[in-house]
């Protein structure tokens, strides 16, 4: 395990590595998957929405759900036009994986 520093704001810790985003010394090594089943329905969007939002120009990540999520990606087309690109890596029946790109 690297060193740890403990900082007295998210200011400070992120001002000795502007670069940074995440301060907790962890980073992804591959690309993110969600899996939307396991977000309680009532949240699942919004959830969705705020995971998506969070990825840095170039980054990616996949959501996998039990139907194909056309309604989503509607959505996230009206909100944010080209700034994401969609691809299907799996088309069900049983599963359906989206590799979703922020791209601007």
């Amino acid at each position: 395990m690297g060193n740890i520093e403990i900082q007295r704001s998210r200011e400070e810790a992120v001002n000795q590595n502007p670069t940074a985003g995440c301060t907790c010394g962890e980073a992804d090594e591959e690309l993110p998957e969600l899996d939307v089943q396991t977000i309680p329905h009532a949240i699942r969007h919004a959830s969705i929405f705020g995971a998506i939002e969070s990825l840095h120009v170039g980054s990616a990540m996949i959501i996998s759900a039990t139907h194909n999520p056309v309604p989503l990606l509607t959505q996230l087309q009206a909100r944010h036009g080209d700034a994401y690109a969609t691809r299907y890596l799996d088309e069900g029946p049983e599963r359906w994986r989206i590799l979703i790109r922020k791209v601007a």
